[in-house]
């Protein structure tokens, strides 16, 4: 066996026993540092600021502005679980039931069904990017099991507040409260919380500040959820 042939199987070796090693560790880290460091941005962030650079708008920024949940309106939480993950307290990442009732509805045809959690959707948006591929949907799992093992259920609620997609451009609870309510996000009333909440499917399509009929309908059928699933104190438990 040639020398160079050699090298070339120990480099090899070496990358089929380290790399998965290597990205283990790091992805581990950089979700546990995030259990106390409050993130300075998104992927999601970085990516709208790109597209931002590409159009040539060199004057655009992200709003964003971090605040602990403690700071942000009781109205809040239960309104985003309300409205895409009521089982968030019991699951861990995932909701196979949704998923089963996803895919059996996608086979139907139609409009395309999607059965993500809180917690997948944290997952995509702080670390990786938007599209569809199967290397994104593994990378997605990856770091919702990570989430979910590192994070009590408290923290992922406090950074999911704080950096999902209220409108074009805007992230998080307090810059959503004070670009579209004009007031600090501590001060969101029971409806405000809804209709946050009801625009996330597309921010960049519905607004939070002028709901058309959509967001009227469904803030409102937000607001009925929160109230059957028992208000804030239904994250009570799950949350401490």
């Amino acid at each position: 066996m040639s020398a160079s042939r050699s090298r070339r199987r120990r480099l090899l070796r070496w990358l089929f026993l380290w790399l998965p090693l290597a990205f283990v560790i790091f992805t581990s880290l950089q979700v546990l540092v995030l259990r106390w460091v409050p993130p300075l941005g998104s992927a999601f962030m970085a990516d709208r600021q790109f597209e931002a650079w590409v159009a040539g708008d060199w004057r655009f920024r992200p709003a964003y502005n971090w605040r602990a949940q403690s700071s942000i309106a009781r109205c809040l939480p239960i309104s985003l679980v309300a409205a895409e993950d009521q089982k968030f307290p019991q699951h861990n990442g995932f909701d196979f039931e949704a998923i089963d009732k996803a895919m059996a509805h996608n086979k139907r045809g139609g409009k395309v069904r999607g059965a993500s959690t809180i917690s997948q959707q944290l997952a995509k948006n702080l670390f990786l990017w938007s599209g569809r591929s199967y290397v994104r949907k593994g990378l997605e799992a990856w770091y919702t099991v990570l989430i979910e093992l590192f994070w009590p259920k408290q923290r992922i609620l406090e950074v999911y507040a704080n950096i999902v997609e209220f409108g074009d451009g805007v992230y998080g609870a307090e810059a959503a409260s004070r670009r579209f309510f004009g007031k600090s996000s501590s001060a969101l009333s029971s409806g405000e919380c809804a209709r946050l909440a009801a625009v996330l499917p597309n921010p960049k399509k519905y607004s939070a500040q002028k709901p058309g009929p959509y967001v009227q309908r469904r803030a409102r059928w937000i607001e009925r959820q929160v109230r059957r699933l028992g208000g804030p104190a239904y994250l009570a438990e799950a949350t401490r």
